[in-house]
């Protein structure tokens, strides 16, 4: 593994630690499936084995920086200029389904930037990591963004909307329009994490959604930037750090996809 900065090796040995955990955890589903009691309890306390894990390897480096994680929120929150972004289980609908499809992801920031991030899927063995100014990486490879110029010939992916969403209907009418563009069915895996990823390494060649958390996105921010594509935010919510409306391609299809998803219909 092409890792050498020594805060992409905090993060590489928490993700790979708390991956034991959770691909132990994932084995047991589909046995919990079947039972009365179901796996909705279990999957909670998956994701937060996972977290307590990666906050303890992340603390023993540097116990006075900040964390932002999904599930226990803001830690030394006073430290502002050097936080972890940790979300412990990206995709956990998939994870509670048996579903393959699920990430760990990390980020470190200085000064409200992202500096390094990764987002590691346990089961598929991949890793994505990256450093500002040193390129993005799956395992040993480098990665770049696709090369498709148009729109039209795009494969896309998206997510949500979550039922008790204020833009449902706008992000199903949104959703039917842009299927209407492009000529390749519009994917939908259900991890954020993921989906950038794979923007990152060229599977994908655009991502939008709407409505995500910060701990979602940000070790994709870096991958995203580092492999050549362009990430920008719908309704200019970047400076907030709640819900994020995120569109990310190669670059090269971008304005038309942003143009596409902000035209008004």
């Amino acid at each position: 593994m092409r890792i050498n900065s020594p805060k992409m090796n905090i993060i590489h040995k928490a993700c790979t630690k708390a991956s034991k955990s959770l691909i132990r955890d994932f084995g047991e589903i589909e046995k919990l499936q079947v039972s009365s009691k179901g796996p909705g309890d279990f999957v909670s306390a998956a994701d937060k084995k996972s977290e307590k894990i990666i906050i303890e390897e992340l603390s023993k480096a540097h116990p006075d920086y900040g964390i932002l994680s999904e599930e226990s929120g803001e830690i030394n929150k006073n430290n502002t200029e050097n936080r972890w972004i940790i979300d412990p289980i990206d995709g956990t609908s998939n994870f509670l389904n048996g579903i393959p499809q699920f990430a760990i992801s990390v980020a470190y920031e200085e000064k409200g930037k992202v500096i390094c991030g990764m987002i590691f899927d346990p089961i598929k063995n991949e890793m994505f990591f990256a450093e500002k100014g040193s390129g993005a990486f799956l395992n040993n490879s480098r990665i770049r963004v696709s090369n498709k110029k148009n729109l039209k010939e795009s494969m896309l992916v998206t997510g949500g909307p979550r039922r008790s969403s204020k833009k449902r209907d706008s992000i199903f009418k949104e959703y039917n329009n842009i299927s209407n563009i492009v000529d390749i069915p519009i994917r939908k895996f259900g991890s954020a994490a993921l989906d950038l990823a794979n923007v990152a390494c060229g599977r994908f060649d655009g991502f939008w959604q709407w409505e995500l958390s910060y701990w979602d996105i940000a070790a994709g921010l870096i991958i995203i930037e580092e492999s050549g594509g362009f990430v920008d935010f719908l309704e200019k919510d970047e400076k907030t750090l709640a819900k994020k409306n995120i569109i990310a391609t190669n670059s090269k299809i971008h304005e038309e996809l942003k143009n596409a998803l902000e035209k008004k219909y």
